[in-house]
């Protein structure tokens, strides 16, 4: 059976930057596979492209461009929060907002997202809402786990169900 859509596809990955001997910033192992259904947008598109249509065993190694990945590294996104907004019964959480912390939100139609801390002042609290990975070149190396159909359910709800294939 091929990577393809509405496959679920597993893989186990290493994910690098600054080159196939860079950093590894990301991966998952083989007991643990990443799990996704092909085809369904929650992955990177060009990632699923280099994927399309392997099979088990096979091994993959490629190269995202930062436009390819999560794109260029926005100064829009970056914006000043009003401090009190993290305050919770009149009080802020200590350590919460150290600068380097990834902070997870949600907007007022549930959207969630995230924001690094970049500055604190008396009154604001400046973050970055760029992906951390903004304006990187990824570099992908990896093997294919397992293909199998996914179930009508998880087509329907748009995500992997874990050890539950038969619904």
């Amino acid at each position: 059976m091929k990577a393809e859509k509405n496959k679920v596809v597993s893989v186990s990955y290493e994910l690098r930057t600054n080159g196939k001997d860079g950093e590894v910033v990301d991966m998952a192992y083989e007991e643990s596979p990443l799990n996704f259904i092909f085809g369904n947008g929650m992955m990177l598109p060009k990632f699923e492209e280099n994927l399309a249509n392997l099979t088990v065993e096979s091994t993959f190694d490629f190269k995202l461009t930062g436009e390819e990945g999560y794109g260029s590294r926005n100064e829009e996104n970056v914006s000043d929060v009003p401090k009190n907004v993290f305050e919770q019964n009149g009080k802020i959480e200590a350590g919460i907002l150290d600068i380097g912390n990834v902070i997870p939100l949600q907007d007022d139609k549930g959207n969630h997202f995230n924001g690094q801390v970049v500055s604190v002042t008396d009154e604001v609290v400046k973050l970055d809402f760029n992906h951390p990975l903004a304006d990187e070149d990824l570099y992908f190396t990896g093997k294919v786990i397992s293909v199998r159909e996914a179930t009508q359910q998880e087509l329907e709800h748009g995500h992997v169900h874990e050890n539950d294939h038969n619904d």
